[in-house]
C-alpha cells in the first residue's frame, strides 16, 4: 500500500494531467457573480434609414406635394425635414413618423428640434434620433433605485446602467419600477446574466 501513494505521487510531481486526474491539484475559489442586466436605450438606424426611403419616395409620388421641394435627409444620427410651408413640413413629420412606428421605431427617441426659415416660406426643422441613456436620466434612474429600498445596486456603465442584485426576483422587481418610472424614454433591458 505503501508504494502505490509514493507512485501516485511521482505521476503527480512529473505530469500535472496525472495530478489533476488523482485530485492533488486544487482549483482556485470561484468567485460568486450576482445577476445583473444593462438599461439602454438603442435605435435601429437600418429601420431609420429604411422608413425616411420610404418617406422620401411617398412624398415624391403624392399629389398634393407635385412641385414641391419637400423631403427628408439623414446624417449620423439627424433627420432634416425639408418643406414649402409649416404645413406641409408637418405633414412629412406625419408621414415619417407613421413609416418609423410601422418599422417598429419608438418615436420617443425623437428630439424636434425648432423650425428655422430656409429661404422665402421655404422651412426645415431637424430631428435628433437619440441613442444611449442621457446622463441626467441614468442619474433619475439609479436614484429611483436606490430610494425604492430594493437589494439592488444600480451603476452608470457610459451610456447604460447596469443593475445587480443577489436575487433575480430582485432584477425582475428593478426592470417593472423603472418601466413604470420611466415612461417618456424608449428604454430596453439587455444581457441578463445569471
Amino acid at each position: 500500500p505503501d508504494n502505490s501513494k509514493a507512485r501516485d505521487t511521482q505521476r503527480g510531481a512529473c505530469c500535472p494531467v496525472a495530478a489533476i486526474v488523482l485530485g492533488s491539484h486544487r482549483s482556485p475559489p470561484r468567485v460568486a457573480i450576482m445577476p445583473s442586466f444593462d438599461i439602454v436605450s438603442e435605435v435601429n438606424q437600418v429601420e431609420v434609414r429604411n422608413a425616411l426611403d420610404q418617406t422620401n419616395k411617398e412624398v415624391s409620388t403624392r399629389f398634393d406635394f407635385k412641385g414641391s421641394d419637400a423631403r427628408v435627409e439623414h446624417a449620423e444620427k439627424t433627420l432634416t425635414i425639408y418643406a414649402d410651408d409649416d404645413f406641409k413640413l408637418k405633414q412629412v413629420t406625419d408621414i415619417l413618423t407613421g413609416k418609423l412606428t410601422k418599422r417598429t421605431v419608438d418615436i420617443r427617441s425623437l428630439k424636434y428640434g425648432d423650425i428655422e426659415k430656409v429661404s422665402g416660406n421655404k422651412v426645415k426643422q431637424a430631428i435628433t434620433v437619440r441613442t444611449g441613456v442621457e446622463q441626467e436620466l441614468s442619474k433619475k434612474i439609479v436614484r429611483i433605485l436606490k430610494d425604492s429600498k430594493l437589494k439592488v445596486q444600480a451603476s452608470i456603465q457610459g451610456d447604460a446602467v447596469r443593475v445587480s442584485g443577489a436575487k433575480r426576483d430582485d432584477l425582475q422587481a428593478a426592470i417593472a419600477l423603472v418601466k413604470k418610472a420611466i415612461t417618456d424614454y424608449p428604454l430596453q433591458y439587455e444581457n441578463f446574466r445569471d
